[in-house]
């Protein structure tokens, strides 16, 4: 067949058609079969324009849950590695609970003291209302003790909210993993001081999908809902099956750092691109780990 295109190149009009009407029925049978296959690539280009829709300027995005301490402390464990698999639940760091294990008896001791002084103050309530009813103390005398017990009652809940804060502070020492998912970016060390709101590291969910920006004149077919081939550029020759999610309201350009301001100077009409959220209808395959970041080329079916 090689052959039979490069003797083709070479010859011109009248030598085409003086062995196209010859009689050599394999130059015939040649010249149709190559016929035939240009006219099915054309016909497949055609159907692919019209029914397909694709980009190169896709990435894989996924939900970053950023672990911070909530109390100061030294590290006392550190139970976590880079890139380890962690469960909703798990224990990821321990940090020196002594400092909020005192604080807390502390709070608890004077929460008994306020307790023992509200109860005294309603007890001599009781007492003196029996008094007045005898008309042994002034109706003063009683409304001073009425006003004493509120007073008391307004340190018991003082010192139940002060003590609540301390087991919250106390339990704070010990950080759990709030998803599923790999430990990313781990800045933390045994003894380290970390301070309140300080980033430690970072976990990656399991849940991934694709934001492909696709040019708007792509999107005047693409809905919600239709069937999306995923190749990503780490794995060519797997195919990733997912569907369009959502389009985003409004071009990447518009909620960019500094949108471009169109009614100033002269306008050059740009394509914009759209993100359009597309996700994975497969469940994650081992085999086929998706990094953050990861390169994709989405193929939608619009048609």
């Amino acid at each position: 067949m090689l052959n039979f295109f490069r003797k083709l190149k070479g010859m011109n009009r009248a030598e085409f058609k003086k062995r196209l009407y010859a009689e050599d029925p394999t130059f015939r049978v040649v010249t149709a079969c190559a016929g035939g296959l240009l006219l099915i690539l054309v016909l497949w280009f055609i159907h692919q324009s019209l029914c397909y829709v694709s980009t190169d300027d896709a990435f894989i995005e996924g939900h970053v849950v950023p672990i911070s301490p909530k109390v100061s402390a030294h590290a006392t464990k550190v139970l976590v590695d880079d890139n380890q698999e962690v469960k909703a639940g798990d224990l990821l760091i321990e940090l020196d609970p002594n400092d909020y294990a005192v604080k807390d008896q502390i709070e608890k001791a004077g929460l008994q003291g306020a307790a023992a002084e509200a109860e005294t103050a309603h007890t001599d309530v009781v007492r003196y209302k029996k008094l007045n009813a005898e008309d042994e103390v002034s109706k003063q005398q009683l409304d001073m003790a009425v006003l004493r017990t509120q007073v008391a009652d307004a340190k018991v809940a003082s010192a139940k909210a002060h003590v609540e804060q301390a087991d919250l502070n106390l339990s704070y020492t010990k950080i759990y993993a709030p998803i599923d998912g790999h430990v990313t970016k781990k800045s933390v060390e045994i003894g380290q001081l970390v301070q309140v709101g300080q980033p430690l590291f970072a976990i990656v969910s399991k849940e991934k999908w694709v934001i492909a920006n696709f040019k708007e004149t792509q999107l005047t077919s693409m809905r919600s809902g239709q069937k999306v081939a995923i190749r990503v550029d780490t794995y060519p020759h797997k195919v990733f099956k997912g569907h369009v999610d959502s389009l985003q309201r409004g071009t990447g350009a518009r909620f960019s750092l500094f949108p471009p301001e169109n009614a100033t100077g002269n306008y050059v009409k740009v394509v914009q691109r759209v993100p359009v959220k597309i996700v994975f209808e497969e469940a994650p395959d081992k085999k086929y780990p998706l990094a953050l970041g990861m390169s994709a080329v989405p193929e939608v079916k619009v048609h």
